[in-house]
């Protein structure tokens, strides 16, 4: 008997999770397939520094049981210089909170397969209608999810995935105690959110100190291999090693200890999405490009494409017709732009700007940031251009020229 369903999704992280929990409160019939063991999900993807904010807590009803700390503020800080703004915040459990959204779904009625790695998509008349796992298992459906991150096996194969090699963000994170939240000389990062721009930590990204209680944080470090890293890098050194060298120069960890030897890892793209659909296909979450591209933050993102996607499996399979092919699942790349990350390429310029910055221009957009009221920072967020305009100077022509040179190359 053939093993068919309304809808597969493959990966079980906050997208994948998300769609299923969305697609099995509306009755489908979904099957989510997930490469790790069910005693052990999630060992091995728990790769997220889960720092999100209110928005994404009542958006999808996340428990409080599963939030690590609550925060009060989010600093920005530059090699001398910070900027704070009161932003209040959450660090997830991110274990937990994938954990959480697999008993929701399966509460729904969805179903989860783990020990399932997915290999292939099965296709007929150059059209997927299912999913191979495990070197041979097949399981059938009237559309499928890749909501695998940026391994994207089957949009790979469908020719639907644009990732770039030199646009791939790679980071890592370990969690520590007896960490100095508050050290002379540094901005004060209780229950606070911390990134820092510095190239001598983390050359062509950011780092960051995420307060998990009274002396506990998550600590990592994120860089894009663009000119800034090349420039800076220096040869043969790891992404572990700069977040060692952290480490050991910066005095708020003099005393800290890594906890159970905590370490997280991840890489997402920073980039505009390509094709995200093909006929009975979508492809949500890290799959596509879809963390923010200036700080990071990837869950509230991700788990808005799922619900995007959900919304727009809901349409056509209620469809007395259920029509799945692609212009009929063009709704959801219509809302990927206008719910999801609307002014994308804004923010990406933005994105690339600040990154190829130097570190006294970091120095120096902290003052900036004093002197604006928080709309335009809000705002330039965003990717409002005329609110970019009042951070930049005159002096930043040459940057602008920089800019204008890498992208051409591009």
């Amino acid at each position: 008997m053939t093993d068919t369903h309304d809808v597969v999704i493959a990966g079980a992280g906050p997208a994948g999770g998300q769609a299923a929990r969305d697609l099995a409160s509306r009755g489908y019939d979904v099957v989510v397939l997930e490469t790790e063991g069910e005693d052990e999900f999630p060992s091995r993807s728990n790769k997220s520094t889960a720092g999100t904010f209110p928005s994404t807590m009542a958006s999808f009803n996340i428990p409080d049981e599963v939030v690590m700390n609550f925060t009060d503020d989010v600093i920005l800080e530059s090699p001398n210089h910070h900027y704070r703004r009161h932003q209040p915040g959450a660090v997830l459990e991110f274990a937990e909170f994938k954990n959480w959204l697999v008993d929701e779904a399966e509460a729904d009625g969805a179903e989860y397969r783990f020990d399932a790695r997915v290999s292939k998509p099965i296709m007929e008349d150059e059209e997927i209608v299912g999913v191979e796992y495990n070197g041979g298992t097949e399981v059938y459906a009237d559309i499928v999810i890749d909501a695998t991150g940026p391994s994207a096996p089957l949009a790979k194969a469908l020719d639907v995935c644009g990732l770039e090699r030199e646009k791939q963000a790679i980071g890592i994170e370990f969690e520590y105690e007896n960490v100095d939240v508050d050290a002379e000389g540094y901005a004060d990062l209780t229950d606070s959110m911390m990134l820092r721009l510095d190239h001598d930590i983390a050359p062509g990204g950011y780092s960051w100190i995420f307060a998990t209680g009274e002396d506990t944080a998550k600590v990592g470090i994120c860089y894009i291999q663009n000119d800034r890293h090349r420039e800076f890098a220096k040869e043969g050194k790891t992404v572990d090693g700069y977040l060692e060298d952290w480490i050991e120069r910066d005095p708020r960890f003099a005393d800290a200890e890594q906890i159970d030897d905590a370490v997280h890892r991840g890489s997402a793209h920073i980039q505009m999405p390509d094709a995200m659909h093909t006929d009975r296909f979508l492809a949500i979450g890290d799959t596509v490009p879809t963390i923010d591209p200036l700080w990071g933050e990837g869950i509230h993102k991700g788990m808005k494409s799922a619900r995007a996607a959900a919304s727009t499996i809901d349409r056509c399979l209620t469809d007395s017709e259920r029509r799945v092919d692609a212009e009929s699942l063009a709704v959801y790349e219509r809302l990927w732009h206008r719910d999801v990350a609307p002014r994308m390429r804004s923010r990406l310029m933005l994105t690339r700007l600040l990154y190829l910055a130097p570190n006294e221009r970091y120095d120096r957009f902290m003052e900036d940031l004093r002197r604006t009221d928080d709309d335009t920072l809000e705002k330039a967020n965003q990717g409002d251009k005329s609110a970019m305009a009042k951070l930049l100077h005159l002096d930043d022509l040459p940057l602008l020229a920089k800019f204008a040179r890498e992208r051409m190359g591009s």
